[in-house]
């Protein structure tokens, strides 16, 4: 902890400050705290687990810009088999599967044939966008309701106690993003993550399948945009609508670039965008400003575009990222 804090003071100094206004605010109005967070942090989670979809990929090598489809078709199958079977952990499972499928064909497509990564993400953001809108029948609905939880003692902290109750998807988000990190950075599969996404002749050399393993991870990875899509569709709203994602999945891979490819920085990140939006809304429902809601729904991209503008040099992708892995060649 101590050589984290060394490393990361910056980072510290910035927590530091945000608990101390987030708790100060909450001392004057805890009702009002507490809802602008839950609202921040439910904005959040389907950014979190597409930026964590995004690391993943990224750091194996594997560029995906097709999170945003892998997140509607998951929500369209999820929500939909769940109503259709009446069995709602079925339609979990089905969104989970479809993330990682999706994933799968991104990573064997791009590892077999080389095909370029970016137009291969395009492509699958628009079949996605296509088939769940053509598909797609009104007046569907679930079974009944996801079953919510609470983590004891950690649910009844106050204003932080949001984060440990939920529905399942919600619930598991905060130790996914943990999982990722020490699965990245303290494990043997972490460590020959990042090799075959900053040095895979190196990699190869020391006799770890590269591209078979950028296969596996996206795969993984795909699991998590699944996840994503379940939660909107299942846990967030409890309803299907078309595009639905809007544009969630490409806010996901700013985050993991203002993130830097790291799981903890792409969970910041994501709830700076969450509390911006909670803000804004209270603003308005407080009638401190008075402006349209377009604008405060538009509020998400602008900010954005800033981020990315100051991220731009800043921050270092992995060194092969989208360079197909020949064997016998350099990369």
């Amino acid at each position: 902890m101590t050589q984290w804090l060394a490393k990361n003071k910056s980072a510290a100094i910035i927590a530091l400050v945000v608990l101390v206004v987030a708790y100060g605010f909450w001392a004057m109005s805890p009702d009002k705290a507490t809802s602008m967070l839950r609202f921040a942090w439910t904005l959040s989670i389907p950014l979190v687990l597409g930026a964590l979809t995004g690391v993943i990929g990224e750091r194996s090598g594997i560029v995906n810009i097709g999170i945003e489809g892998q997140m509607l078709a998951a929500a369209f199958t999820g929500f939909f088999v769940a109503a259709n079977t009446g069995n709602l952990w079925l339609g979990v499972l089905s969104g989970l599967l479809v993330g990682a499928v999706m994933g799968a064909f991104l990573a064997w497509i791009a590892v077999v044939f080389q095909v370029d990564q970016i137009i291969l993400g395009v492509v699958m953001n628009i079949v996605a966008t296509g088939v769940t809108s053509f598909y797609y029948v009104q007046g569907k609905v679930l079974p009944s309701a996801m079953p919510t939880f609470s983590i004891p003692l950690l649910s009844d902290l106050p204003l932080v106690g949001v984060f440990f109750q939920g529905g399942p998807i919600a619930l598991l988000t905060l130790f996914t993003v943990l999982g990722t990190w020490y699965a990245l950075f303290r494990t043997r599969w972490g460590l020959r993550t990042r090799a075959i996404g900053e040095y895979p002749t190196a990699a190869d050399t020391a006799g770890i399948g590269v591209n078979k393993m950028r296969i596996i991870n996206t795969t993984i990875a795909g699991l998590l945009a699944g996840a994503a899509g379940v939660f909107m569709s299942m846990e967030q709203t409890s309803s299907f609508a078309r595009d639905m994602s809007a544009g969630k999945g490409f806010l996901a891979l700013a985050i993991m670039i203002f993130g830097a490819w790291f799981p903890g920085r792409a969970l910041a990140a994501a709830l700076f965008f969450g509390l911006a939006s909670a803000v804004a809304s209270q603003l308005q429902a407080d009638k401190v400003v008075d402006i349209p809601q377009q604008f405060v729904n538009l509020l998400p991209y602008v900010l954005t575009l800033l981020v990315l503008a100051l991220a731009a040099g800043r921050v270092r992708a992995p060194a092969s990222e989208g360079i197909p892995f020949v064997k016998g060649e350099g990369s």
